[in-house]
């Protein structure tokens, strides 16, 4: 079974981190220091798919799930990636129930969806069998979509209909964008927001997680919606922050 779902079937709080920069021994260090899932961004990130396999490697090696936020809407990227065969995939940017399913479809073999034949990694490169994988397997796969628009939340109804559909990921600054609040994820119209669509989410039995901020009162204040996954942080966020914490000691002492 996919790694990530048998985490979730045990009804465990996980807490991730994302991974944005190239090097894969990135994926291979969130393992190593415990996380419990890696999110890999190629929707904001330069990142090739020759590095996006690597990174797989990597988590693999270190034993953790890995996730892909995927580029929006973008039917190539997500033939691409879904052949190497990750744990989980995360639409961003989507707005209405029409989109949301159109985009699941990509996701999905005949007759359920619209997913052209060629696995590869996905299939162990031939280790494992092709029908049993396109007919059973693929199904295994984690399929997330990202709450980012006011407009998902007004069809969020109709959209929980998708069965094919596994969880929701909050993204709250552009969330809070959408109803002219840029920024102000915390803000009581913005928090609001999420608190109405968590119920719903959690009243429908999907998951509910959510990406943001990585200090200890953001993660209190994210924490206390009863999330199933938490992503925050992230690489660079942690190379600049000790980066800096480093550098302003040595210059305490170096005088």
């Amino acid at each position: 079974m996919n790694a990530l779902r048998e985490k979730f079937k045990e009804k465990k709080k996980l807490s991730g981190t994302l991974v944005c920069l190239t090097d894969p021994c990135l994926c291979e260090m969130m393992g190593y220091i415990g996380y419990d899932c890696v999110w890999i961004d190629t929707e904001h990130t330069y990142m090739s798919y020759k590095e996006v396999l690597a990174h797989l490697n990597g988590a693999k090696a270190a034993n953790i799930p890995a996730v892909i936020r995927l580029p929006q809407n973008d039917l190539t990227a997500t033939k691409k990636i879904l052949e190497m065969g990750p744990d989980g995939i995360i639409f961003p940017m989507a707005k209405s129930a029409e989109e949301i399913n159109s985009l699941i479809e990509m996701t999905l073999y005949p007759p359920h969806g619209t997913r052209g034949f060629g696995p590869m990694r996905a299939i162990r490169y031939g280790a494992d069998d092709a029908k049993t994988y396109t007919g059973k397997d693929s199904l295994d796969l984690c399929r997330f979509v990202q709450i980012e628009h006011i407009d998902m939340i007004e069809d969020l109804d109709e959209i929980l209909k998708n069965p094919y559909i596994d969880g929701f990921i909050f993204g709250p600054n552009d969330l809070s964008g959408s109803i002219n609040e840029f920024l102000n994820v915390f803000g009581d119209a913005t928090f609001s927001l999420i608190q109405k669509a968590t119920k719903k989410v959690r009243e429908s039995g999907k998951i509910i997680g959510l990406a943001g901020g990585f200090r200890e009162s953001d993660i209190a204040k994210w924490a206390s919606l009863d999330l199933d996954i938490l992503f925050s942080g992230g690489d660079w966020n942690f190379l600049f922050a000790q980066g800096k914490a480093t550098l302003e000691t040595m210059r305490k002492y170096m005088k």
